[in-house]
């Protein structure tokens, strides 16, 4: 949890309606928190590396493009992130589940159903498309996918893992659970409607089935960080706006040189990845009852900036530059900020959870933080290592989940497939 100084194919009958559950939760996530942090959400339209915004708020997000959508796209309200464990040991079993996968994705985010449809087929036979989707927009659906370290130890994949792929270090305080960590590939679904998410995550599992299991997911509500600055900051479960200074969609510039992966950063065997990025993923637990019981001064004074305008110290306004040297030197905004660490810049676009309770009548709640850059190395590992050592936000926070994940480019084309320059050798 980071300041964000650092901080096609053709489509089916199925008539589309306007979603009636843009204010749902699913799994008792939220309810109305996630609507209230919106922020007025659009719905854009992606034509190669542009990002625009359209009227239609259930609209579309085109799929293809040299880099992958749902990364520098405009934050949705809702997320369903899921980790997968590779069962195969057939390579051209597990290519042809990315081909069917893309093909898949493609449709769904254009708010077409899988295959032939969820009815209308052989009575005998289970329908290509789970139906719960049937009568609602796309809702800005984008589907993201990462591979995970452990898939290089697949497949003959060892000489082509980038060296930027690193294992996470274990930070101070780190309480880890393994049953919500890594995982051989991800699976990163954003939209407007909670059901499109866990639609298009369902379906994906179900055509893998027998290939890849899911290892774990987190739904997620109430976006935690903005990629458009002119729309209202969003807040974090601590009451505090999260996502001032992150890098916006349109920064083309500061996506350059933070985010994508370009020929100079990649070797012969890590080339695949021009146009990609890398992912971190991390499941923070925020202890909800500790923090509502602490005095308003040490709440700003914990994050560096005033809870009711954003403001950093000694400023009137949530966007004026902060001057680090007037909040307490353990504060979180200082010690994130990239002067306080060599400049390293991550683009954010985290969520909110809320998991039930733990058994001791304590919320299940937090930030599943989700930071992409050009070098794990010298993006979250040096921010986090500051983070970790002195951070004033630590006693109120846990992190219990972690993976790491490289986000290849994006699907150029009907012709192209998830992954194709990594597994193509004609690539």
């Amino acid at each position: 949890m980071t300041d964000t100084a650092t901080d096609v194919s053709v489509g089916s009958d199925n008539s589309r309606t306007p979603s009636r559950r843009s204010l749902l939760a699913v799994g008792g996530a939220g309810l109305a928190l996630g609507a209230a942090a919106a922020g007025g959400a659009v719905a854009v339209t992606r034509t190669g590396d542009d990002t625009q915004p359209v009227a239609d708020s259930g609209g579309a997000v085109s799929f293809h493009g040299a880099h992958q959508a749902g990364i520098a796209t405009a934050v949705q309200d809702r997320l369903h992130f899921a980790s997968f464990d590779v069962k195969t040991d057939d390579r051209d079993e597990f290519v042809q589940l990315l081909k069917d996968w893309t093909k898949a994705a493609s449709r769904m985010t254009e708010g077409h159903a899988v295959g032939e449809g969820a009815y209308g087929g052989l009575p005998e036979a289970p329908p290509d498309d789970t139906g719960e989707a049937l009568g609602l927009k796309p809702s800005r659906l984008t589907l993201t996918i990462g591979f995970g370290p452990s898939l290089f130890e697949k497949f003959g994949l060892a000489d082509r893992r980038p060296e930027a792929l690193v294992d996470l270090p274990k930070f101070p305080g780190d309480n880890l659970d393994k049953a919500r960590s890594d995982g051989d590939l991800c699976i990163q679904a954003c939209a407007d409607d909670p059901q499109i998410a866990v639609h298009a995550i369902r379906n994906l599992a179900r055509i893998g089935f027998g290939k890849v299991a899911v290892r774990w997911s987190q739904l997620g509500f109430g976006k935690t960080s903005s990629t458009t600055p002119d729309a209202q900051t969003p807040r974090n479960l601590m009451g505090f706006k999260d996502g001032t200074r992150n890098i916006a969609g349109t920064e083309t510039d500061r996506l350059d040189r933070h985010v994508w992966v370009g020929a100079k950063d990649t070797d012969a065997d890590s080339a695949w990845m021009n146009g990609g990025s890398y992912l971190v993923a991390r499941r923070i637990r925020m202890n909800i009852e500790t923090w509502d019981r602490t005095s308003l001064q040490e709440q700003e004074d914990v994050f560096g900036r005033d809870k009711g305008e954003g403001a950093p110290v000694g400023k009137a306004k949530e966007r004026d530059e902060p001057f680090l040297k007037a909040m307490k030197p353990d504060a979180h905004v200082r010690l994130a900020h990239p002067d306080s660490n060599a400049g390293a810049t991550i683009l954010r676009r985290g969520y909110s959870f809320t998991d039930g309770t733990d058994g001791l009548g304590r919320l299940e709640a937090g930030l599943f933080f989700l930071a992409y850059q050009k070098d794990v190395r010298k993006g979250f590992i040096r921010v986090q290592r500051n983070l970790s050592r002195s951070d004033a936000l630590n006693e109120y926070i846990q992190h219990v989940g972690s993976a790491v994940f490289a986000v290849p480019p994006g699907v150029r084309d009907s012709g192209d497939w998830w992954g194709r320059a990594l597994f193509s050798e004609e690539a």
